[in-house]
């Protein structure tokens, strides 16, 4: 039985050798091979060489460290620079490579970056409306795009997914990610990555730096760069869960925030950057600082001059400066003088390096500056994904007497300064985007008239004589580079331009809005005059194709919410997974001022419903689809045996979705979940599932979702990651305000 017995170990051995380096090979910044490369080099640097590193600076402006040297070239040729964005172009960035792969000591390469957001040149859906396509694999095929075109130029490090929760419309930048929903946000920003990153082994891919972190989406009061308080399971549950999801699909960087959190700035808080990222998920990638932020832990008032910001910074774990030169100045000095250990220096160039020799940059450093694919028109293939994420990224929110899809019609007015602007379509952050590569809607919508035999006329407002038109479509909305993004926070979140509703309301005619943003807006006032509504966001170069194939019901609406639209902003932050109360409303009618103590005595208004004039998960379709009430393949199971992830403890929840319309259709089935009887107060539902799935007329599908533990643990009590018994119920639904539940107890 012996030698049976040695070969039994053997086989077992050499199987976990395996295991163990397919493991360490997943993801190159578990690589042994790069982390030899890195301690080979580390070993030769000097202290100015390795801070050199952690210095970036932005090309585009005169933001060098002010020591009389006449620029960048000189500085990259002594090792003073890791990293340049806003240089764009091939020949541009090889340059400023060459210099650097050739005369300086020790040839390391730069990394080149640029806020990619949406798309390089094919713009795409700014991201809220990608999200809002519930399509977490046709992102990825947008961001490859944009991968492929950005490396093309020489850029390898895009400042993207942002997948900063977003629970406040006020806030600008809530059109940057992926909305309210931490557990969809950790899909997509999952799919980013793929997307950026690729395999890492071609010099198409690029690397992702997910931002901002942490907790700059809970802005008190939805103003940019402002405060944010958030208790420790807050965090963890909601704000934290992203960037987890995010790091675990081997993103190469991470981008520290602007705010303070918990009265610590972000770019300087040990807690997030060390014992968070590097000790509890065992992070190696690079963290680099937003624009300047290090130098803005003297503004927040924690350091009383740049030395010290810098010290705190780097002690933190802010491995690259970008565009502070706090690094640069004082770094050396810091290390000299033993108030930085060389340590905290070299775990940070280590980090720099390894995403550098991830990215495949010491063996392929320069860009093919013999092609490129940005002289002339747009791929087709590209333009046809545009306009895919388009028609999918729209949300149908209104659709009294199905008055879309468009039939029957002869005369069409369009109002409104939305139809043939195409610079708002790019949204904010458009990198390389051209307005002239925009089709408009007025472009696609004469284009289609023409062929159609339909009568179409065009006006900026009201004016135009639309009474002998069939129907009146508004195109309105918020401007993108002034009124979303960064730095464009509003107290007033009303659609602008909505009073067009009201002035061609006086014709009777079916009026269609289509309503352009960069946020969750309040229609209140204007909802009752529009016969439709169409949430266009803003769509990409390939609005117009995407608008009218869907007026005209060749792409049929299968857009979903991701944030929730306020009846008032006096409502905000509003969220669907929020808290019971002490006091939940219950029955009580919220339509009207409270009349008696047992109607006002609640957590309500008094001039205001509670719920959002759209909820999270909504949108309608020119189908209808039917949920049957979900089924559960366990009425019991045991937190203990979830908690040692027994495959046995757990539940299978089905359901059966048709599609009861008369046309083929999407429907994103959402799967929620609430628990009763915990150690903490749960969300009245969380978003736990999700598939998109297509119907034909008629057609009916059975859907599957699991409950494990990774669906039901939460940090409880002491503040520990496990599930527990409990009462919980269960939704496969349309939306978060819909369904019936099924009910199933989590034992002890």
């Amino acid at each position: 039985m012996k030698p049976f017995y040695f070969l039994k170990v053997f086989c077992v051995l050499m199987f976990c050798a395996v295991a163990n380096l397919c493991a360490q090979s997943s993801s190159p910044l578990q690589s042994a091979a790069i982390d030899q490369k890195v301690e080979k080099l580390l070993k030769q640097m000097t202290l100015e060489e390795k801070v050199g590193q952690l210095n970036q600076y932005s090309a585009g402006a005169a933001t060098g460290p002010g020591t009389g040297r006449t620029g960048y070239p000189e500085m990259i040729a002594v090792g003073q620079v890791g990293s340049l964005f806003n240089l764009i172009g091939a020949k541009q960035t090889n340059e400023m490579q060459h210099i650097a792969v050739e005369k300086s000591r020790l040839h390391i390469p730069l990394i080149f970056g640029l806020d990619v957001i949406h798309g390089y040149r094919t713009e795409f859906p700014m991201p809220l409306g990608l999200a809002a396509t519930w399509d977490p694999a046709l992102i990825e095929q947008t961001a490859r795009i944009a991968a492929k075109e950005a490396s093309t130029d020489g850029i390898r490090w895009t400042f993207s997914p942002m997948v900063d929760i977003a629970r406040d419309a006020r806030w600008g930048r809530i059109t940057e990610g992926e909305g309210e929903d931490p557990y969809l946000a950790s899909e997509i920003a999952k799919a980013y990555v793929r997307g950026y990153q690729g395999n890492l082994d071609s010099p198409d891919d690029i690397a992702a730096c997910v931002k901002h972190y942490v907790g700059y989406g809970a802005a008190e009061a939805g103003r940019d760069y402002n405060t944010t308080e958030i208790s420790d399971r807050t965090l963890r549950e909601i704000y934290l869960r992203p960037f987890k999801a995010a790091a675990d699909a081997g993103a190469l960087s991470f981008m520290s925030a602007f705010n303070s959190l918990n009265e610590v700035p972000a770019s300087a808080n040990p807690f997030t950057l060390r014992q968070v990222l590097r000790h509890d998920w065992g992070y190696k990638g690079m963290v680099v600082s937003d624009w300047q932020s290090l130098w803005e832990i003297e503004a927040h008032g924690i350091a009383n001059d740049d030395r010290t910001a810098a010290e705190k910074g780097i002690l933190a774990g802010v491995d690259m400066d970008m565009e502070g030169n706090l690094y640069h100045t004082h770094l050396a000095e810091l290390v000299e003088a033993g108030a930085v250990p060389m340590s905290v220096v070299d775990d940070a160039v280590r980090n720099v390096l390894r995403v550098k020799f991830a990215l495949g940059l010491f063996d392929h450093p320069y860009a093919d500056d013999t092609k490129t694919a940005f002289d002339g028109p747009l791929p087709a293939a590209s333009r046809e994904l545009a306009r895919k994420a388009a028609e999918e990224a729209f949300v149908l929110l209104k659709n009294e007497h199905a008055v879309l899809p468009l039939t029957g019609i002869h005369k069409i007015a369009v109002v409104g300064p939305m139809a043939d602007n195409a610079d708002n379509m790019l949204g904010s952050w458009d990198a390389q985007g051209k307005a002239n590569d925009v089709v408009t809607l007025r472009n696609a919508l004469t284009a289609y008239c023409a062929a159609h035999n339909i009568a179409v006329s065009f006006s900026a407002d009201a004016s135009a004589a639309s009474a002998d038109a069939d129907v009146i479509l508004v195109a309105v909305g918020e401007t993108a580079s002034e009124m979303t993004g960064e730095a464009a926070s509003r107290t007033r979140i009303g659609l602008p331009g909505a009073e067009l509703v009201d002035e061609v309301a006086k014709f009777n005619k079916p009026i269609v809005l289509l309503a352009f943003a960069g946020r969750p807006v309040v229609l209140t006032p204007i909802e009752p005059k529009a016969t439709a509504i169409l949430e266009a966001w803003f769509p990409g170069i390939e609005a117009g194709p995407a608008l009218v194939a869907t007026l005209f019901g060749e792409a049929n609406p299968s857009g979903r919410l991701t944030a929730s639209f306020p009846r008032s902003v006096g409502q905000e932050p509003l969220y669907y997974n929020a808290l019971s109360t002490g006091r939940p409303v219950g029955n009580v009618d919220l339509t009207r001022p409270p009349t008696t103590g047992l109607e006002k005595y609640h957590s309500r208004y008094i001039d205001e419903q509670n719920s959002p004039l759209y909820p999270f998960g909504y949108g309608l379709s020119y189908s209808t689809f039917e949920f049957s009430t979900p089924q559960v393949s366990a009425s019991s199971t045991s937190a203990k045996a979830l908690n040692a992830g027994d495959a046995k403890a757990e539940v299978h929840v089905t359901a059966t979705v048709k599609n009861t319309g008369n046309r083929p259709g999407d429907e994103v089935v959402q799967f929620y979940i609430r628990q009763r009887g915990t150690s903490v107060a749960r969300p009245v539902r969380e978003l736990k599932g999700f598939q998109k799935i297509a119907l034909a007329a008629g057609e009916s599908k059975q859907v599957d979702f699991k409950l494990t533990r990774q669906q039901l643990a939460f940090w409880n009590i002491d503040m520990k990651e496990v599930a527990e018994p409990a009462k919980v119920q269960v939704w496969i639904t349309g939306d978060s305000a819909s369904g019936t539940p099924a009910e199933l107890e989590i034992k002890p």
